[in-house]
């Protein structure tokens, strides 16, 4: 079941179930007064499934696509591929072993990534700042998150990084990934009552450029050196999330240092079972 936030014709925001090419707008209520009030619910397939549907909207590219996330908190976790390990030591030799001993040790790496008005949607803008010179796409699967920390879904993330100033100095790492636009969320929120297996989890990252495909890598979520369930375990000790959360799981995918984003670039990024997250690279 996949649940969305959408603009409609009158320019109001609503939330929206998409089946197949159709997308029907819920009719919300006191029981359930947005996007987060389903997703904390007991059973959030059985909330959705519970609203009124208003009559369907076949999906085009007139579809005005918000990112489905209202007041929640977006997280990252970092170095949970091995690519990334060695992606992270290139970048700064002098950090190099800090890296190495995190892919290693039990506790991640957890940082925080964005608010929600940082976030963009499906079709919308990314940003790569005017004060890097190296910046990069993260193509990651998202862990929808209850205030109770309960996986109730996946998204599709987009966790861009500017990889010049994380590698000058680590410490700059929250510049390197927390400014505006810095994070894709979406297409849509694909519910589980149980997660499925994570070799069915594939992650498909494209890049394209002047309507050229210039970037075009795979991977999955088995190459995970850390299982989903731990990564959330992490992120709750001493923390609370009234409002839920969004988990970036890390990615397996990065792009060598002679590559960079560019404006105008068009990322695709699609996760298995969930759907394509698209985005159009803006600067300035």
């Amino acid at each position: 079941m996949n649940v969305t936030k959408f603009i409609d014709v009158s320019g109001a925001s609503r939330v929206g179930l998409v089946e197949g090419d159709q997308l029907y707008p819920l009719q919300l209520g006191n029981s359930y007064r947005n996007l987060s009030d389903l997703l904390a619910a007991d059973s959030p397939i059985s909330a959705v499934g519970s609203l009124t549907r208003d009559a369907a909207i076949t999906i085009d590219d007139s579809i005005q696509w918000l990112p489905p996330i209202d007041q929640q908190e977006v997280w990252a976790a970092g170095v949970t591929y091995k690519r990334s390990q060695t992606a992270r030591m290139e970048e700064s030799e002098a950090a190099a072993s800090c890296y190495d001993r995190v892919y290693n040790a039990d506790r991640p790496e957890l940082f925080f990534k964005a608010t929600a008005h940082r976030v963009s949607g499906h079709n919308g803008c990314l940003r790569i700042r005017t004060d890097a010179t190296w910046n990069v796409p993260e193509p990651e699967v998202t862990l929808v998150l209850s205030p109770q920390l309960k996986i109730v879904g996946l998204t599709v993330g987009n966790d861009m990084s500017s990889r010049d100033i994380e590698g000058d100095n680590p410490l700059y790492l929250p510049q390197a990934k927390c400014y505006d636009q810095c994070a894709g969320l979406g297409p849509w929120i694909t519910l589980y009552d149980s997660l499925p297996p994570v070799s069915e989890i594939q992650v498909d990252l494209k890049i394209s450029r002047d309507g050229t495909v210039v970037f075009d890598q795979q991977t999955g979520a088995d190459q995970m050196a850390r299982k989903f369930e731990d990564l959330v375990g992490w992120l709750g000790r001493d923390n609370s999330f009234p409002d839920g959360a969004f988990l970036m799981t890390g990615t397996g995918i990065v792009p060598t240092s002679d590559f960079t984003l560019a404006a105008g670039d068009v990322v695709d990024i699609t996760i298995g079972g969930v759907g394509t997250l698209s985005n159009t690279i803006v600067q300035g």
